[in-house]
C-alpha cells in the first residue's frame, strides 16, 4: 500500500494559527534543532520531544487538518522534518541538492511514495500490540456469558498447542476463540470496591464442530490450559494511530494496578486506571500522573500546625485501550516511579 506525502510538505490546512498554538502550551526547546530526520526506531512522540517542551503537544504544529489530528499521516526513515520557528510549525519535507544546509537549500513540492511497512508511530507499538487484541477485562457479565472448557480429549490435567478440548456454551458461527483465565479482581484504590477481573490471556482455539459440547483445536497456547478454562471470541486486530490529545472534560482518577501484579514501574510500562469510557476517556488521550505529597508537621512557637502539600506531577501516560470502568495507558515519561494509588488527570 503506497501514500502519497506532498500533502505533508505543503500543508493542506492549518489547524491552529500562530497565536493559538501560544494559548494552547506548545512552546519551543531552548535547544531545538532546525531539522531532524527520521530513522528506525523513531516515534512521532520521541521526534516531537527533539523541537517541544512538552512532546504530546505535537499535533497543534503539525501543518494537518483535524482529520488528519485525530488519526494522523504517518512518516517514515529518510524523511526530514523541518522546523518554522515562526509560528512554530513542523512539516516534512525531504532533503534536496545534496550536502548543502537544510536552510541554503530550496524546497520544491515533491510527490513521491513508501511503503506502510515502514512508518514511523505515534508512540512505540511493540511495547502495547499484546495488549490490543487480548482480552484484558471481564466483568462478572463477561464471565457469565462465556464458552467454557469442559473435558478433554485425554483426560489430559494440562493441555497446549494441537490438543483437543471441549467447551459448553459455544455460539454458532464463531470459529477462533480466545482463551483466558480470570487471573485478579481489579480493586478500586478510593472505593475498595472490584470493578473488574484482569484476564490472564492463555492462548486461542478453533472450532472443529459445533454441539453440547463443541470440539476444539488448540491453535496456539502460551500458558498451559486446562479445564475451566473460559473461552471468548477472537477480537479482530486492532491497530492503534491516534495522535496525542487531551480529554475534553477533567479526569479524576488513580493508577489501580501496574500490569504483571508489581507494585511500581516507570517509562514504556502499562498502567490500568479506575477511569474509563464512562469517565470521558479514549484511545489517544494523555493524563498527567500525580503523586501525593502527604501531609508534613511543624512544631513551632504556636505550637503543632500541620500542612496537605501539593500534589506532584510527575509524569505523562498515553491511554491506549479503554473499557466502561477502566483504561490502559502507557507511561510516556516520568520523574520517579508510578505508584500504585498515584492520581491520575487532565495535563
Amino acid at each position: 500500500m503506497m501514500r502519497i506525502i506532498f500533502p505533508l510538505l505543503v500543508g493542506i490546512a492549518t489547524l491552529f494559527v500562530g497565536s493559538a498554538a501560544a494559548q494552547n502550551g506548545a512552546t519551543l526547546r531552548s535547544d531545538a534543532p532546525d531539522s531532524h530526520t527520521v530513522v528506525k526506531g523513531d516515534t512521532l512522540w520521541g521526534i516531537s520531544g527533539r523541537f517541544l517542551n512538552e512532546p504530546w503537544r505535537w499535533p497543534e504544529v503539525w501543518r494537518m487538518n483535524r482529520d488528519q489530528i485525530r488519526n494522523p499521516h504517518l512518516i517514515y526513515p529518510g524523511q526530514v522534518i523541518l522546523l518554522d520557528r515562526s509560528g512554530p510549525w513542523l512539516s516534512v519535507g525531504r532533503r534536496i541538492g545534496g550536502s548543502q544546509g537544510m536552510r541554503d537549500e530550496k524546497l520544491q513540492p515533491q510527490v513521491y511514495s513508501e511503503p506502510l511497512t515502514e512508518a514511523v508511530p505515534s508512540i512505540p507499538l511493540q511495547v502495547i500490540e499484546p495488549f490490543l487484541t487480548k482480552p484484558l477485562i471481564v466483568d462478572q457479565a463477561r464471565i457469565e456469558g462465556a464458552a467454557t472448557i469442559v473435558a478433554t480429549e485425554t483426560s489430559r490435567v494440562l493441555m497446549g498447542s494441537g490438543d483437543t478440548v471441549f467447551a459448553k456454551n459455544v455460539r454458532e458461527g464463531t470459529q477462533v476463540w480466545q482463551i483466558l483465565r480470570p487471573a485478579r479482581p481489579l480493586e478500586d484504590p478510593v472505593t475498595h470496591k472490584v470493578v473488574a477481573y484482569e484476564a490472564n490471556y492463555l492462548g486461542t482455539a478453533k472450532v472443529s464442530e459445533f454441539g453440547t459440547p463443541a470440539t476444539l483445536e488448540i491453535l496456539s497456547a502460551v500458558e498451559e490450559i486446562e479445564v475451566g478454562d473460559l473461552m471468548v471470541p477472537s477480537e479482530r486486530p486492532s491497530v492503534f494511530a491516534y495522535a496525542p490529545h487531551a480529554p475534553a472534560e477533567d479526569i479524576d482518577g488513580r493508577v489501580m494496578s501496574i500490569y504483571r501484579g508489581v507494585t511500581e514501574t516507570g517509562r514504556l510500562h502499562v498502567i490500568a486506571l479506575n477511569v474509563g469510557e464512562r469517565d470521558g476517556l479514549e484511545r489517544g488521550h494523555v493524563v498527567a500522573l500525580h503523586r501525593n505529597r502527604g501531609v508534613a508537621e511543624f512544631k513551632g512557637d504556636d505550637g503543632k500546625e500541620t500542612f496537605v502539600l501539593p500534589d506532584k506531577r510527575y509524569g505523562l501516560g498515553v491511554v491506549f485501550r479503554v473499557f466502561d470502568h477502566v483504561a490502559y495507558a502507557l507511561v510516556m515519561e516520568s520523574d520517579g516511579p508510578v505508584v500504585i494509588g498515584d492520581m491520575v488527570r487532565k495535563p
